[in-house]
């Protein structure tokens, strides 16, 4: 097990974990700088976040061909890097919709994200315990997903689609002959009810780690639902701002809470490659 890495170390300016065992093995742990340690919850997946923010927390130029997080980032290969071994730890990757629509090419995978790193991160999932690739979960509200969509195409990713009841007649009809293996779960009538998804995921496919990769909505709602355990933040030095009538989304849109309500989270690690910081922190209200 021998990754490149992505042609630096991430320095590591505090962490306030308490000292684990390790988990990482030592070639990953020497170019972190560092271990990760997962949460253990009970009755559900542990659950964290992975986003690249501006400096002004948005999260996507909101243009054609540029509303991906690459964009925000410049591209940068750490930041590529720390998201494939974040895929490489979870056993399922949850995203709105949106984020397969934006991405229609993509596959969420470690190799996708770093192929350079591509044999490397196929042995760090083996060793972890993970099957061969993560099963990939899509939220969608009335199911009209695009069939052409490069994820649906591989015959060794399973595919599970959280929807409502019109939205899984939908997205059946629409998906009916694709290579991957897809499941259609009905979860409500107006839209998926994440407490039973997450359940759901929990005891019928064995997910014990579920990584959230999008988009703001998905994340506001997980958040919301207090489902979110770990966030990790990739702080990037651009400010990206807004034109007036054409918003550019932040990091959690479509949830909002009272003075004195808000989630608080507690920075438990900070990095720093050059001008990008990389955050890990966690949420009070699921501390253990």
């Amino acid at each position: 097990m021998q990754p490149h890495g992505p042609g630096s170390t991430f320095p590591l300016l505090f962490d306030d974990e308490a000292p684990l065992p390790t988990v990482l093995p030592e070639p990953f742990r020497q170019i972190y700088q560092g271990d990760w340690h997962p949460l253990t919850v009970a009755d559900r997946p542990y659950t964290f976040v992975n986003f690249v923010t501006a400096r002004d927390g948005r999260v996507s130029f909101a243009e054609p061909g540029h509303a991906g997080g690459g964009d925000i980032s410049g591209f940068s290969a750490p930041d590529r890097w720390v998201m494939a071994v974040l895929r490489a730890g979870a056993d399922a990757i949850l995203m709105g919709e949106g984020t397969l629509h934006s991405e229609p090419d993509h596959l969420w995978t470690s190799a996708f994200i770093f192929p350079d790193d591509a044999a490397a991160f196929a042995e760090l999932r083996s060793y972890l315990g993970h099957r061969p690739q993560p099963l990939h979960v899509f939220l969608s509200l009335e199911g009209r997903l695009d069939p052409a969509a490069a994820v649906f195409a591989q015959p060794d990713i399973q595919v599970v689609i959280a929807t409502t009841e019109a939205g899984r007649r939908e997205a059946e009809a629409r998906l009916r002959g694709c290579a991957a293996r897809i499941d259609v779960l009905a979860l409500g009538e107006t839209g998926a009810d994440l407490h039973q998804l997450t359940q759901i995921l929990y005891r019928q496919y064995g997910i014990r780690s579920l990584l959230c990769e999008g988009g703001p909505r998905v994340y506001g709602a997980m958040l919301h639902a207090g489902l979110i355990d770990e966030e990790f933040v990739t702080l990037s030095p651009l400010i990206i701002g807004e034109h007036p009538g054409k918003p550019r989304p932040s990091l959690v849109e479509g949830a909002g809470f009272a003075p004195g309500q808000a989630p608080r989270s507690t920075l438990i690690s900070l990095r720093r490659v050059q001008d990008h910081l990389f955050l890990r922190s966690r949420w009070s209200y699921h501390h253990r």
